[in-house]
């Protein structure tokens, strides 16, 4: 297939492009280009692609194309805090413009990154598909607005699936620092300290990035009555962890580290443990990393490629990223590329 994947220049899309294209199908890119250059270790062998704000997609860019992977998103909760008009402009109204034009486009289908947090306080049960959605964020509202939209244009001639991912962990070449296993990995490396801010209860279903791209193929290679309309929960049970279990795994990871749950920014209201049993039984995909295995190779690989405090704290952490954008004048309020 002739793939488009949106945000291909983040964390997920420098480990999605590889995974497609090994599956032998022929990927382009876009991206505004905002952790382009947030890299660690070697250049990325990026696809071609348009360097293009997702706001100003135009029906040109998609023609041609049989699918769209849709990643791109203002993707950290504190930043949708901070800017929750932004987040709904960018993740939501410019997600489901994008979607129409596709359709438009007479691309068939289209796959969109949502995410398990659409589920917020779900408590101690195994949450389906099926469960209530209590967004608690911005980004989470944001995520749940368009699988509304996107279902709504589905048809005949349009697919889209919602592919719900756990949090992401793992190593990226385009790092991210602020999701729980990679900020924990590197603040163990960094500090010596295994350090949990909240009072670690909550639950988390984690997933590595390359599980999340081995899904997004598996729905490109799937029966489109399959996706038609539906939402995939991503994971695996035996990643459903609670913040502290997952702090433990680090500490049994890396070597000599003193283990500390300051309880500082107390109790977090996002608690959900959910159950991944559809994308089993109907996509036959089954996700392969435990954080242990995430854990051990986050570590190697922050040894092996240098990492530093500085680049882990700024370059690596994404609304720090956009605010020294922001401050060296290449992009304006509305987070916007400020011309030359």
């Amino acid at each position: 297939m002739r793939v488009l994947v949106t945000g291909h220049q983040g964390y997920l899309g420098t480990v999605m492009v590889p995974v497609l294209r090994a599956e032998g199908h022929e990927v382009t890119g876009l991206d505004v280009g905002y952790f382009a250059d947030c890299v660690l270790g070697a250049a990325v062998d990026d696809p071609p692609g348009f360097a293009v704000d997702l706001r100003d997609v135009t029906l040109d860019q998609l023609a041609g194309f049989d699918a769209v992977v849709h990643l791109a998103a203002l993707s950290n909760d504190p930043l949708g805090a901070l800017a929750p008009r932004i987040t709904h402009d960018i993740n939501h109204h410019a997600s489901v413009r994008l979607a129409r034009l596709a359709k438009a486009a007479g691309v068939r289908r289209f796959l969109y990154a949502s995410t398990c947090s659409v589920y917020g306080a779900a408590g101690d049960e195994l949450v389906t598909e099926d469960a209530p959605l209590r967004p608690l964020t911005p980004y989470a509202e944001s995520k749940v607005r368009v699988e509304d939209d996107l279902l709504a244009l589905a048809d005949s001639g349009f697919a889209p699936v919602f592919l719900r991912n756990a949090t992401a962990f793992g190593f990226s070449a385009r790092l991210r620092a602020d999701i729980v296993l990679n900020n924990l990995v590197g603040y163990a490396v960094l500090t010596g300290v295994v350090q949990v801010l909240s009072d670690g209860t909550p639950w988390r279903p984690l997933v590595h990035a390359q599980d999340i791209a081995r899904a997004f193929a598996r729905c490109l290679a799937a029966p489109v009555d399959a996706i038609h309309g539906a939402a995939y929960n991503i994971g695996t049970e035996a990643n459903n962890c609670t913040v502290a279990e997952i702090a433990h795994i680090v500490a049994e990871t890396v070597p000599g580290v003193r283990f500390d749950i300051a309880g500082t920014s107390g109790a977090d209201s996002r608690s959900y443990r959910v159950d991944f049993a559809k994308a089993r039984q109907k996509l036959a995909f089954e996700a392969a990393w435990s954080i242990a295995d995430g854990a051990a190779e986050l570590h190697r690989e922050y040894l092996a490629r240098g990492l530093t405090a500085d680049d882990f704290t700024h370059k690596f952490t994404r609304l720090a990223q956009l605010n020294a954008l922001k401050d060296s004048g290449v992009l304006d309020d509305s987070l916007r590329r400020v011309s030359a």
